[in-house]
């Protein structure tokens, strides 16, 4: 990994998105995990003071390792147990099939590079009644918009440690075989257009006949 998107990349994410304000939005996103849970693209672990009681143990998963200290220091702070593991979310996880309650990501299908067998596993990893929790920026419903992003979106990858800003999230998850219970689209107040197109949502896992 760089040094790059490992030392100083997530000092401006913690900048853009760890204002108590975004909080607001992690929180209300969250709200609906838990037992025990999965989190896709742990980061430096913004979303840990934003899950609600009910979780009971949380394992994250993360290919980088983001400022291990200050990761530390937010696992200490947790009211529940908290594992990392540094691993690629695109391969087979080390998790049996049907071993969480809730999984979740947040600001994360933008970045993995093919997002589809992430998003595999996660069903894989979900129990029959469990849920998928989602909070991500992505493609714009405006044509115009959608125009921009795909034209700045190679420059964008580049400074935002493979971030893309035109993907269509419903889409991703639909074409996934999840089952959407609920879609919210709104944007992103005080932010730049093309990065503020906001999915948040829950999603049940495909049926399998169980």
């Amino acid at each position: 990994m760089s040094f790059y998107s490992n030392r100083i990349f997530p000092y401006i994410l913690d900048l853009l998105v760890g204002t108590r304000e975004f909080g607001r939005y992690r929180r209300a996103a969250l709200a609906a995990s838990r037992g025990k849970v999965l989190e896709i693209g742990f980061g430096t672990g913004l979303n840990l003071p934003y899950y609600p009681d009910a979780v009971e143990r949380l394992a994250a998963v993360d290919a980088e390792r983001m400022l291990p200290a200050r990761v530390a220091r937010r696992i200490a702070d947790a009211h529940f147990p908290v594992e990392i593991h540094h691993l690629d979310a695109q391969s087979r996880l080390p998790f049996a099939d049907a071993s969480f309650d809730t999984a979740v990501t947040t600001l994360t299908l933008c970045s993995i590079p093919n997002p589809g067998p992430a998003l595999a596993e996660i069903a894989r990893v979900l129990k029959p009644d469990g849920l998928y929790i989602f909070f991500e920026h992505g493609r714009s419903d405006d044509p115009r918009v959608a125009r921009l992003q795909d034209r700045i979106n190679p420059v964008q990858r580049v400074i935002g440690a493979g971030c893309n800003l035109n993907r269509p999230i419903a889409d991703l998850i639909r074409n996934a075989g999840f089952g959407t219970i609920s879609l919210e689209r709104f944007i992103l107040p005080k932010s730049p257009r093309v990065m503020a197109e906001m999915y948040r949502g829950e999603a049940r896992r495909p049926w399998r006949g169980q």
